[in-house]
């Protein structure tokens, strides 16, 4: 395999030459530049194009956004995000999320250079994927880099031996896993949703502190409600519940109605949400009153749960490859067996309404 030419932005000194120096001493990961601001960078650009860009937000003459969303409309290149996030910055990163970034690091504001030290696996891992991610004019978003865990299945938070539900009720859900590229992808979905839809939840990859300033940005753009799930919310028809960064999100049934349960437990398929998590609780809460989806993402959490929602009788989609950033996830559904229909990300919002 080629060397991955990266391109480091930002307007600290001391961050570009610790990135440089750790990046170095990754097998297979070749610093090309470093550059203050996205001016210097486009010099650069012009030069030698790299693989991969490591951008910090806040800079000089040009903030990290911006030239994010120049670079997506101009040249797609696949960009993690390196900033020092507070409460308030939640939101700018998410823009810079939906703007085009395929993963994300969080600087701390205090002993930065000892945190770049200790996270060469950490940065390695985010360049090596952002690399081999597919990206498109005004793409998105990955998700939180794969952390070095033991590898546990659905079992580890829900035992497979669940009840079959009872097929009779009017209630309808439908159960939504995304990973690498799905902030833009639920962005496009959701908005094509209406007030009337069926019940929505979703797990999506992404580190703990975005999940409830991705909702609220969802929600302002939506025309059905969304909102970052809490401890026993109802599912109800024309609401979207994202389950938190930090903990599984399962679905429960109570009576004729679906709710949904917040648990905090070891990672599932590398993941804390997990899709195999969700889908399975999918399977053994609503069968064939639900409605399973796979989007874009990298690896294959959910490829499991999918069969098993697929077994239990729920109608199961899977996004095709030509939309997806990474066809990682939804291929390896298909390969199980567990998909009824691969459709491409615009035409999957009519099949929900059609199917639930």
């Amino acid at each position: 395999m080629n060397e991955i030419k990266v391109l480091i932005v930002d307007d600290s000194a001391v961050v570009r030459q610790v990135l440089t120096e750790e990046l170095k001493a990754i097998g297979g990961i070749r610093v090309v530049g470093a550059a203050a601001d996205p001016i210097f960078a486009r010099r650069y650009l012009e030069h030698e194009p790299p693989d991969v860009i490591i951008l910090d937000i806040e800079m000089p003459r040009m903030d990290g956004i911006t030239f994010l969303r120049t670079l997506m409309a101009e040249r797609p290149i696949p960009v993690v995000i390196c900033s020092t996030l507070t409460e308030r910055g939640a939101d700018v990163t998410l823009q810079a999320m939906s703007a085009g970034a395929v993963d994300i690091i969080t600087k701390p504001k205090v002993g930065l250079k000892g945190f770049l030290q200790e996270s060469r696996t950490l940065l390695g891992d985010a360049v090596k994927a952002a690399a081999r991610a597919r990206v498109i004019r005004l793409g998105p978003v990955a998700a939180a880099p794969l952390p070095s865990t033991p590898r546990l299945r659905a079992d580890a938070v829900l035992p497979g031996h669940g009840h079959r539900p009872l097929a009779e009720t009017t209630d309808r859900v439908v159960a939504i896993g995304t990973s690498t590229g799905g902030t833009q992808a639920l962005e496009r979905l959701l908005t094509r949703l209406p007030r009337t839809a069926p019940g929505v939840v979703v797990v999506q990859h992404m580190p703990g502190q975005f999940t409830a300033a991705f909702a609220r940005r969802l929600d302002e753009l939506c025309e059905v409600q969304v909102r970052e799930a809490q401890p026993d919310d109802r599912v109800l028809p024309g609401l979207v519940l994202i389950a938190p960064g930090t903990h599984h999100m399962l679905l429960r049934r109570s009576g004729a109605q679906y709710r949904v349960e917040v648990r905090d437990g070891p990672l599932v398929s590398r993941h804390r949400p997990s899709v195999d998590v969700l889908f399975r609780s999918a399977a053994q809460s609503a069968g064939p009153n639900a409605v399973g989806i796979i989007m874009t993402g990298m690896g294959d959490d959910g490829a499991h749960g999918l069969k098993e929602m697929h077994d239990a009788g729920a109608f199961t989609i899977a996004q095709d490859e030509a939309s997806c950033v990474v066809y990682g996830m939804p291929k390896e559904a298909v390969k199980l067996g567990g998909v009824d229909l691969i459709l491409p990300l615009d035409d999957i919002a009519g099949e929900i309404l059609h199917r639930a």
